[in-house]
């Protein structure tokens, strides 16, 4: 995929396929504008596509010499101001399928040929408009559902992280060449590279590479929605409470113990953060092997939930029985990576103040009514606030699975470097290891990869992107 031949020019459906108002057809490469010219007739007789000024906008007419296809709006973009860097042409049409597909068919007969998924974005990358960790941000941007991905996607795209990543590699570089040189002089036991200097670098690295790696779990939970379980015991009302969140009857709810036997998830936008509520089966002795898989199935998303939302009846239990039934939960709850929230639910049949209130209060609860809706309010505000206090709006957070294991091996790499020193090993075998992080930290933006890797990122790429 990535031997790009300089004569090809490629074309693609770049909006959604299917009937639209308007659809846009893109074309990349050295002939665009010339198989552009064959099938298009501009408005303005004295216009000539293939003289035109970049970054214009040309009225005209697309078909052949004997039929009109339709009236479109061709957009010029001369090299290397172009998305891809290569001339760009992109023409809006009506969005009638039929359209579509004859000006992709005039377009392949004049000599294009149809782009592969992510094939432009590949062809931006190769053109150095950004880096590997920026063309990922692009697929990212594309598939952002809220707006806190959105924004990480932004920030990424817009080469903040890969400024960092630089930074880092760059300074590596400078001792690696300093190490390298003694390897010169080695008769002469020359030292280049002052170890003490050698050794704060290393330190000041490791600082910096933990911190991007610890940011990957909160980054991945903003990328994909962050996983909220809803648990308790049967019929505490766990159902109507994901009902009530999510404002619809997406759960069965019944006044029969063991109702909800597999776990029942559905995402929500709250204040710019997706959360993917999960309603799960009551924890109990299962009585039927089917509740024994549903209560299985429970534990795992308690394990995966970055927020447990604990459901306990306001009515029926005090502060002593809830924190007897969270005794089974000590290793979750002990794991700073799971928030645990208290929720009393029916409040609404409650007439006095829950036992051991002031407790409960102290231990992060929330009292609502779920069959009412009433509080439900203060549960997605909460929810809100956790994340806003786990995230800081400056930091670099890392959201990708490839640039974590990269930066994971990268740090691997630099405490054995360091481990080095201290045993003061020889400049040749400190090197090795160096290399090995600067080879990692170079996978994340690009500068050294394989077809291998092109392939499998661009490929998820949609045709036309």
């Amino acid at each position: 995929m990535t031997n790009i031949p300089k004569t090809d020019t490629i074309c693609a459906l770049s909006t959604p396929p299917g009937m639209g108002a308007i659809a846009v057809i893109r074309l990349s490469g050295p002939g665009s504008f010339e198989i552009t010219g064959k099938v298009f007739s501009p408005a303005d007789k004295k216009l000539d596509i293939k003289t035109a000024r970049s970054h214009t906008i040309h009225l005209g007419i697309i078909g052949t010499d004997t039929s009109i296809l339709d009236e479109v709006l061709i957009s010029i973009f001369r090299a290397p101001h172009s998305y891809t860097g290569e001339d760009v042409i992109e023409i809006s049409c009506h969005g009638s399928v039929y359209i579509q597909q004859k000006t992709l068919e005039l377009l392949l007969t004049h000599g294009a040929r149809l782009a592969k998924p992510g094939e432009f974005t590949l062809r931006a990358f190769m053109n150095r408009k950004f880096d590997l960790s920026q063309a990922e941000a692009v697929a990212d941007l594309i598939a952002s559902h809220s707006g806190s991905s959105h924004d990480l996607a932004v920030q990424q795209m817009r080469g903040g992280f890969s400024k960092k990543i630089s930074a880092l590699r760059q300074s590596l570089v400078e001792f690696t060449a300093l190490i390298e040189l003694e390897l010169d002089f080695s008769e002469e036991h020359m030292i280049f590279a002052d170890r003490a200097d050698l050794n704060s670098l290393l330190e000041k690295i490791e600082i910096e590479l933990r911190i991007l790696v610890q940011s990957f779990s909160l980054g991945n939970v903003i990328k994909k929605g962050i996983p909220v379980a809803i648990i308790g015991k049967p019929n505490v009302g766990k159902s109507t409470l994901l009902n009530a969140i999510l404002n619809e009857e997406k759960a069965i709810v019944s006044e029969i113990p063991g109702t909800t036997r597999d776990a029942i998830e559905d995402t929500i936008v709250i204040g710019g953060y997706s959360f993917r509520f999960i309603d799960t089966a009551g924890l109990r002795a299962a009585e039927d092997k089917i509740e024994t898989i549903g209560i299985e199935r429970t534990w795992e998303k308690i394990g995966d939930a970055a927020i447990i939302l604990y459901v306990f009846d306001a009515t029926a239990q005090s502060f002593a029985d809830v924190m007897e039934s969270l005794s089974e939960f000590k290793e979750i709850t002990a794991d700073k990576t799971h928030r645990l929230i208290l929720i009393g639910n029916k409040m609404d049949k409650i007439k006095s103040l829950p036992k051991g209130f002031k407790d409960f209060v102290e231990h992060e609860t929330i009292f609502v009514s779920g069959k009412r809706k009433e509080n439900i309010h203060l549960i997605a505000e909460h929810l809100q606030q956790v994340i806003e206090e786990t995230k800081i709006s400056d930091k670099t957070i890392v959201s990708n699975s490839r640039h974590y294991e990269a930066l994971q091996k990268a740090l691997d790499s630099i405490l054995s470097v360091r481990t080095g020193l201290l045993e003061g090993i020889s400049p040749d075998l400190l090197t090795i290891d160096i290399r090995k992080a600067l080879y990692h930290l170079g996978e994340i933006t690009g500068e050294i990869t394989t077809d291998e890797i092109l392939g499998t990122i661009f490929s998820r790429f949609c045709v036309g992107k």
